[in-house]
């Protein structure tokens, strides 16, 4: 009788108070005991460990491959930074499936196209070229022209590029190849990367003029700085030597037709350290490991 008194009160309590728990285990960290809630614990414990699990089995399969923008860019497409425009655009697929992560990873056994084009890690070339005259800088020519191309053909068995350019009539110091990254860092203007000619004009450049030229002048609106700039040792004063860093098209000779001169020959004889020492005309040879290693820390 009195247990069923009991019974039927506790019913209306409850009825009286329905938000508030019969037991307050979920009511805050401090109500939690170690003994008394080990299995809890255990229970939020165990999906999250699974999902690290998946994470790490999903990223351990290519772990050990390179990066997919450094992939591109050992195939001579392009700097690393650029790749990583080029894969956000979705030019980039891996296995045939579009890639657009930045950081996503290769291994060597994956094919991996470029819009559409199957490229591949290559053992760096670098290739140094004594150009002649009557070749222009370009990979082939629509109007059948000679190009440098044909005077490294054989160099490589890995596609090179060259690196800048030298316009028809100019000779002289090209270089060539497959390091993407190299290339960029040779052409950008940040880096001042210099190069020294030897300009033959037609007529002797005025001491007025040299003068005008080594302080800087304005050209198409920019101002034009050469390094240095002198006449030839034991020449005619239409022999000059110009060194300078600017990469702006045509800008040696530019700069000479700017104060009426026309250049008659122009060699470029330097060019970020490299010398056409032993290099004869329309000769070309492979860099040194010393070399390129000098290059890469310009």
């Amino acid at each position: 009788m009195n247990s069923s008194k009991n019974s039927s009160r506790g019913r209306q309590q409850g009825k009286k108070n329905p938000q508030k728990p019969t037991h307050n285990k979920f009511e805050g960290k401090k109500k939690y005991s170690t003994s008394k809630n080990e299995n809890t614990k255990k229970s939020f414990k165990k999906p999250l460990d699974v999902e690290r699990k998946a994470t790490s089995k999903n990223t351990s399969s290519n772990s050990e491959g390179i990066r997919l923008n450094k992939y591109i860019a050992n195939a001579g497409i392009c700097s690393r930074r650029e790749a990583d425009v080029f894969i956000k655009a979705g030019s980039a697929t891996v296995n045939g499936k579009l890639v657009t992560e930045m950081g996503y990873k290769v291994s060597p056994t994956d094919e991996v196209r470029f819009d559409g084009t199957l490229i591949s890690q290559e053992k760096k070339r670098y290739v140094l070229l004594n150009k002649p005259k009557n070749f222009i800088t370009t990979m082939d020519d629509d109007r059948g022209r000679k190009t440098v191309m044909e005077l490294i053909g054989n160099a490589s068995k890995e596609r090179i590029y060259p690196v800048g350019r030298l316009d028809r009539n100019t000779t002289g110091l090209l270089l060539f190849t497959n390091d993407g990254e190299l290339a960029k860092k040779l052409t950008h203007p940040k880096h001042n990367i210099q190069k020294i000619y030897h300009a033959t004009l037609d007529k002797k450049l005025a001491m007025s003029d040299m003068q005008k030229i080594s302080e800087g002048f304005m050209l198409d609106d920019r101002r034009v700085i050469v390094d240095e700039i002198s006449y030839i040792q034991n020449q005619p004063k239409n022999e000059v030597g110009v060194k300078i860093h600017s990469g702006r098209n045509r800008i040696v000779r530019r700069i000479f037709e700017h104060f009426n001169y026309n250049v008659i020959k122009l060699d470029r004889v330097i060019f970020a350290g490299l010398t056409k020492k032993d290099l004869p005309r329309g000769h070309w040879r492979h860099l040194t490991e010393m070399e390129v290693n000098t290059l890469m820390m310009l």
